[in-house]
């Protein structure tokens, strides 16, 4: 219990402590913070090394439990070897820059606790509040440059994040009604003897929604290619190894404890699942933004994971246990291969903008050439992620694309619908390795279409120091680790049923290999008739809609449907804004009048002038943050009232 504490309050209360460091000098917090991300992941791995079983209630008739054992252990490990990893990185990342380093850190330390909390939590109650916390401070990584871009970037982040919240609420909030717990553990039984099914079925809806606005899902995906390009990388790598995991940590502990046995469910979750892996594919195969291409990517894997949950799903309603720790077992190593490989080629696309300050692929083409060792680091990611056979990636698809051919032959009712996920399912991975294809070979082999400037890019052999690339290239090596079927084994049996086995006679069947060979042979089709022929033109890289000659040209169905977004947006922040600034105006009243020094003359100006002048000093006072977090907590309470007043007449 003691180790729980350490691991989820140390964080929370040292971040203060970086923050105020910070003001006095930008360089200074990021000692603090490394060593509290060096305690806490040697705190985890006590913890591992004790193995509990056992949930464990910290505060007394409270909801705050924790279960440190199988995969919320296993993921627990996972976060704090990211955070170390990044907050190594970060040290060299942000070594010329001087501004709110006391901040991020600040945030990032509160983050750590909070994701660490979701991982660990034992019941829903728990993982929700943690969940909340976390996208309030992970909201300041992604506006920390404060540019234009960053501000809508993390405005569009926080308010996906306040929706997906309030979704969630109503969703908890229906759970307990129907079941009367929200505990993990005693949830399948309570749900066994539940007589309102459909209020589990409304619960599990909302909180496959409400988790799924973190993970990345379609249709609330917008946040994730917005947010990687403006936050900065070690943030980046993050943002896209765990906090998407944490959402996909909700809707697995959903589909595992809630609804367990619902085909309905089941086509819902697949069905979005296939739209994820093909839109984020897609997305990612005509980015011609380095960072935007990698956010993507991590929006078509989460497809894939949601693919395996889905036929956990379809399994359980069908009965077959063995089948649904099979799923599962796919499900926990692509999540885990993921975390591992965008923890690589994020932090390899730091180094890129460390150095040349450019995410472009025409400016940054063949600055890699003499970068033996990022070459390596970035490449072992890219094999990793594109599935090819000895890598991790290969292993944990190949589990999730036998659920979906043995769930064809098992569930005639849904066969149709599982053999057309087949093929999306197979030609989104060729797209992956067609994207990576374009990003490795831009970067690492081709030459800049500026002789002088490729010159350049060839005298700067060395990109990175010591401890970035010990750090970079020591993950980079897990990915032909992870490909191991005996490790792959070991990993699945601590997640779920020690009985679980990943062979080498099926990973490695011929079978299974012409299903990964012919989703490689598709992706390099993919490079060199559509990346090799339309998407590079004179010489440049360009977007789809460039390549077809239409990169001025806006539908008049487009420029309406943006007119009304941009004005409903204008409207709600301006309504936001004068609420917020205008619960200030009484107390800047009152200053006005009892002030000493008050000019005679303004004595006799009106009211409302008076006002209109506090207004906008405050309007002009205020900063991209603040208002952010004022226009979240004003949506959090406006959601919440809404929500209770429903819940009122619907459920109570």
């Amino acid at each position: 219990m003691s180790l729980i504490l350490l691991i989820i309050i140390i964080p929370i209360l040292t971040a203060p402590v970086a923050y105020l460091i910070g003001r006095k000098e930008e360089s200074r917090p990021e000692y603090l913070a490394t060593g509290v991300c060096t305690l806490i992941l040697a705190a985890v791995i006590a913890l591992a090394i004790r193995r509990p079983q056992a949930a464990l209630c910290l505060i007394p008739r409270t909801f705050f439990s924790f279960d440190p054992s199988k995969l919320h252990l296993l993921y627990g490990l996972i976060t704090a070897f990211m955070w170390f990893a990044t907050a190594i990185f970060s040290r060299e990342y942000f070594a010329k820059e001087r501004e709110h380093l006391g901040r991020y850190w600040m945030f990032m330390l509160i983050t750590l606790s909070a994701t660490e909390g979701v991982m660990l939590s034992a019941d829903f109650m728990t993982a929700f509040v943690f969940f909340e916390i976390l996208s309030f401070t992970s909201f300041t990584w992604v506006i920390h440059e404060e540019t234009g871009e960053a501000v809508r970037a993390a405005y569009t982040y926080l308010f996906i994040a306040v929706f997906g919240g309030m979704v969630l609420f109503a969703g908890l909030a229906l759970l307990q009604h129907a079941a009367g717990t929200l505990s993990f553990a005693k949830l399948p039984s309570a749900i066994a003897a539940c007589s309102h099914p459909g209020y589990v079925m409304a619960a599990g809806i909302c909180i496959l929604f409400g988790f799924g606005a973190k993970a990345g899902m379609f249709p609330l995906h917008v946040w994730l290619p917005m947010a990687h390009p403006v936050a900065p990388s070690p943030a980046s790598a993050l943002l896209s190894g765990i906090l998407t995991k944490v959402g996909i940590y909700g809707i697995l502990m959903a589909v595992r404890y809630v609804l367990c046995d619902s085909e309905e469910f089941a086509i819902l979750i697949f069905v979005l699942a296939l739209i994820t892996m093909a839109t984020g594919a897609l997305l990612a195969l005509f980015s011609v933004n380095l960072k935007r291409t990698l956010a993507c990517s991590s929006m078509s894997q989460i497809g894939f994971i949601l693919s395996g949950i889905a036929m956990m799903e379809f399994f359980g309603s069908a009965g077959e246990t063995k089948k649904v720790e099979a799923a599962f077992a796919g499900v926990a190593l692509h999540m885990i291969n993921h975390s591992m490989i965008k923890l690589v080629l994020f932090m390899a696309a730091g180094v890129v903008v460390m150095r040349l300050g450019a995410l472009r692929l025409d400016e940054i083409r063949g600055w890699g050439r003499n970068k033996k060792a990022l070459k390596l680091a970035f490449g072992l990611g890219a094999l990793g992620i594109s599935g090819v056979p000895l890598f991790g990636g290969y292993v944990s698809k190949t589990l999730l694309h036998e659920a979906i051919t043995e769930g064809s032959h098992v569930l005639p009712g849904v066969a149709a619908l599982l053999k057309t996920g087949e093929w999306v399912f197979i030609v989104s991975g060729g797209l992956t390795f067609a994207y990576m294809l374009k990003l490795f070979i831009c970067l690492f082999c081709e030459s800049n279409s500026d002789a002088q400037k490729q010159e350049s890019f060839n005298k700067d052999a060395s990109c990175m120091n010591n401890c970035s690339a010990a750090v970079i290239l020591f993950t980079a090596l897990l990915m032909p680790l992870l490909g191991q079927p005996p490790i792959a084994g070991f990993l699945a049996g601590i997640c779920g049923d020690p009985g679980v086995r990943v062979a080498y006679g099926s990973i490695f069947s011929l079978e299974s290999l012409l299903g990964g060979g012919l989703s490689l042979l598709i992706g390099a089709g993919v490079y060199l008739l559509i990346v090799r022929k339309l998407l590079i033109k004179d010489g440049s890289y360009v977007t789809l809609r460039q390549a077809l000659g239409r990169a001025d040209k806006e539908s008049a169905a487009a420029k309406m449907f943006a007119g009304f977004f941009k004005g409903a947006g204008t409207v709600l922040s301006e309504a936001v804004k004068l609420i917020a600034y205008g619960l200030d105006a009484p107390v800047d009243l009152l200053k006005y009048f009892l002030s000493a020094e008050q000019n005679k003359n303004d004595r006799h100006t009106p009211v409302y002038g008076l006002f209109s002048a506090t207004l906008t000093s405050s309007r002009d006072e205020a900063h991209p943050i603040s208002e952010g977090f004022s226009f979240a907590l004003m949506m959090t309470c406006i959601g919440i009232l809404i929500i209770l007043f429903v819940l009122v007449f619907t459920v109570l």
